[in-house]
């Protein structure tokens, strides 16, 4: 079977139609060329030497700063108590009695046995004396006699503490017992604080707390007693911080108490120290990881720097920097994402000053 004659032209075309494009001088297409890399753009900051004013606003409750618990310290039956929650009270007032009748029976017998135990050392004095007793017998009625002695004291003095009197003026704030209780030894009863001066007790971090000193003037504001501050006075600084928290306790106490002021409270204080001259850069600037804080200094060669540095006090959107740059160096404040140490970078702006 003979094929069609028009099968051998196919090739024959697609040969002549290649020679015919080569004649023409058409090309096959270039491949572009490589683009040039974009810059890393980011925008600096210039780190200043500026005063840096501190204050710090923190919330509290308003405390008695002397408060006593009343624990009896005989067990028995409370026979009486002689005050309620917001008595006043003078120090020395009886607050409560305990049935005293089996302490005092108790005290009777024992002053009986020390009478009788001087009456035997009298005798065993004469006795000696006349040659008729040795002096093993003497020491022997001595050690009674002593004995007898102690045992008073101890009976009388259980017998004062089956009544409770107040160790200082004040008001009672609580009554957690009542007459007729039957009661164990050291059995919280009673307390009493001294409304007349009230403290709060607030929480600062370990960098604010270098700035403040004993007798430094703050602020408080009740919100029970309206929008105006009252002026307060740091009475300790706790020596101690909280390792989870990094931040320290600070007792403020109000002087004078404003009127209508009482334990509870809630409140705020606001401290305030004075402004010191400090290397100021935008919060922004600071960058932390596993080696610690650090920032991207900008040079003349349009290269940055990875730099470590060791930051203080945080207010608002500044922060110090305590070490690692100086005053007049630009750092990054925007474009970290990829950016590394020793990238060359285009700033976009250039802020003048941290302000």
């Amino acid at each position: 079977m003979s094929l069609p004659p028009y099968r051998f032209l196919i090739p024959g075309l697609w040969l002549v139609v290649a020679v015919n494009l080569s004649a023409c001088g058409v090309e096959p297409e270039a491949k572009p060329a490589d683009k040039a890399p974009r810059p890393h753009l980011v925008e600096l900051t210039t780190v200043v030497s500026d005063r840096l004013d501190f204050a710090a606003d923190r919330a509290g409750s308003l405390r008695a700063l002397h408060e006593v618990k009343i624990v009896n310290q005989q067990e028995g039956q409370l026979l009486e108590l002689t005050v309620r929650e917001g008595d006043r009270v003078t120090a020395g007032q009886v607050l409560a009695r305990y049935d005293d009748r089996i302490a005092r029976a108790e005290l009777d017998k024992a002053k009986a046995s020390l009478a009788q135990a001087e009456a035997d050392f009298k005798r065993s004095e004469q006795l000696v004396a006349e040659g008729f007793l040795s002096a093993e017998a003497m020491s022997r009625a001595a050690t009674s006699l002593e004995l007898a002695r102690a045992e008073a004291r101890l009976l009388t003095t259980r017998l004062q503490h089956m009544t409770l009197s107040a160790p200082m003026a004040g008001v009672v704030a609580r009554r957690l017992v009542e007459p007729g209780d039957a009661t164990a030894k050291h059995t919280h009863l009673l307390s009493i604080i001294d409304a007349s001066r009230l403290v709060t007790d607030v929480e600062l971090s370990e960098l604010a707390l270098p700035n403040l000193r004993v007798g430094d003037i703050a602020q408080v504001r009740i919100d029970a007693l309206g929008a105006d501050s009252h002026p307060g006075r740091i009475l300790r600084i706790h020596p101690t911080l909280d390792p989870a928290t990094r931040s320290g306790r600070v007792e403020v106490v109000l002087e004078p108490l404003p009127p209508g002021a009482r334990p509870g409270q809630f409140c705020r204080v606001t401290f305030a120290a004075a402004a010191r001259q400090s290397l100021v850069a935008p919060l922004a600037a600071l960058q932390r990881d596993s080696a610690g804080e650090f920032v991207f200094v900008h040079d003349d060669s349009g290269t940055v720097r990875r730099t470590a540095v060791r930051s203080g006090l945080r207010l608002a959107d500044r922060v110090e920097i305590i070490d690692g740059v100086q005053a007049g160096q630009k750092v990054v404040v925007k474009g970290f994402l990829e950016l590394s140490d020793g990238r060359k970078v285009k700033p976009v702006t250039t802020e003048a000053a941290a302000k």
